[in-house]
């Protein structure tokens, strides 16, 4: 059941604003401004700035304090570089950056949460809010886990919410384990012999040797990995010469893999350099290979999962919870705090409409009551007074 007093007018304005004046990375000063300036406002019992460079945390104790224990509540509050075309009042008003991904309904509903919980403190422990920078490829949750979060402010578990399109309002969605994937990048530079296009056989030519090793890489999933586990291996870009009657020295490309299973992970890696160094090898050409890993797999824990999926069914039913979705190929550097602590993240419905990263997508102000809802009733239900 959704609490008639949550000010929800309130956190749509704080939502629009957020989405007006989006910010990229780390370089979220205004918004947390906002934040800081909203959690003083609520009375919260600490706040703190500054932590993974421009994270937000604020601390609210509740009215007892006897289990010493403490559930950390995290939100996002970075925008993406794309150009918005929703049409909206509220529209970007930066050139070339929105928040495309629900990150200004994230942080809106989780200042609802917190100005909630510090009214009622009806808990016993503690609830830390989170206000992360970065996610959209900073790692902003790294950042924040390096810079001390979890020890700092003494959290024992950490969840969050993230927008959903397609799955309608009021509902929820999430499972025990891998929720999405981890994202790797690599970057394979190939070196030949470049020659004057009409004399092909005196070169060894980059192009020719970077195709075979895109068609090559196809076969890592296909032929490598167990048919039961998920992955994926994309080249996104390939180049190479400028003209056309040239054949160049160095060809380059690059691309993301993602996988569930630690071990995948491991095997791909192995693989893209095995294949890209000897299919180089084959034609007379070297083959330089980068791999970076950059997010690991978002995984729930089991116990946390069920108390978050208990706590969404209460507000909203049995069956508008679903609590055995499929994972998601992308990734989210919440799995930077999952690892650090025990945890779940849960997907909140936005509704029909554009997905998210899309220059049409807008989050819907629809959702935050349940947001707001959800994260409130999951502190009480997870430290409940005697």
């Amino acid at each position: 059941m959704i609490e008639p007093d949550l000010d929800i007018a309130d956190v749509v304005a704080w939502r629009r604003d957020i989405h007006a004046h989006p910010e990229l990375q780390f370089e979220v000063h205004r918004t947390a401004g906002l934040v800081a300036d909203r959690l003083r406002e609520f009375g919260c019992d600490a706040v703190v700035t500054g932590i993974g460079r421009t994270g937000v945390v604020g601390v609210i104790h509740g009215r007892a304090r006897g289990s010493g224990r403490v559930v950390g509540l995290r939100a996002d509050m970075d925008a993406l570089p794309i150009a918005e075309e929703t049409g909206a009042p509220w529209a970007s008003t930066i050139p070339g950056v929105m928040h495309a991904c629900g990150h200004d309904g994230h942080t809106a509903m989780l200042l609802g949460a917190a100005r909630a919980l510090a009214r009622t403190r009806a808990f016993d422990g503690s609830a830390v809010v989170i206000f992360q920078p970065a996610e959209e490829g900073g790692g902003g949750g790294k950042a924040m886990v390096e810079d001390g979060l979890m020890e700092r402010f003494g959290i024992d578990e950490v969840y969050a919410l993230h927008t959903e399109p397609g799955l309608p309002v009021g509902a929820f969605a999430t499972a025990s384990g891998p929720l999405a994937a981890s994202a790797d990048g690599f970057r394979i530079r190939i070196e030949g012999k470049g020659a004057h296009g009409a004399s092909p056989h005196a070169s060894v030519d980059p192009l020719v040797v970077g195709a075979n090793v895109v068609l090559a890489l196809q076969t890592i999933v296909s032929r490598n990995v167990h048919p039961r586990q998920c992955a994926v291996v994309t080249v996104g870009w390939m180049s190479g010469g400028k003209a056309g009657n040239v054949i160049p020295q160095v060809a380059e490309m690059g691309g993301t893999t993602r996988t569930f299973d630690p071990a995948t992970r491991e095997l791909i890696e192995r693989r893209i350099a095995d294949i890209a160094t000897h299919v180089a090898q084959a034609y007379g050409a070297t083959a330089t290979v980068t791999y970076k890993r950059l997010f690991p797999p978002t995984v729930n824990h089991a116990r946390e999962t069920r108390f978050a999926v208990e706590a969404a069914r209460a507000l909203v039913g049995h069956d508008r919870v679903d609590d055995a979705m499929e994972p998601l190929m992308g990734s989210e550097d919440f799995a930077f705090m999952l690892e650090a602590r025990p945890g779940a993240i849960l997907l909140i419905g936005n509704g029909e409409g554009p997905s998210v990263h899309e220059a049409r997508y807008d989050f819907n102000d629809a959702a935050i009551p349940y947001g707001v809802a959800f994260f409130k009733a999951l502190v009480e239900r997870r430290l409940p007074l005697a």
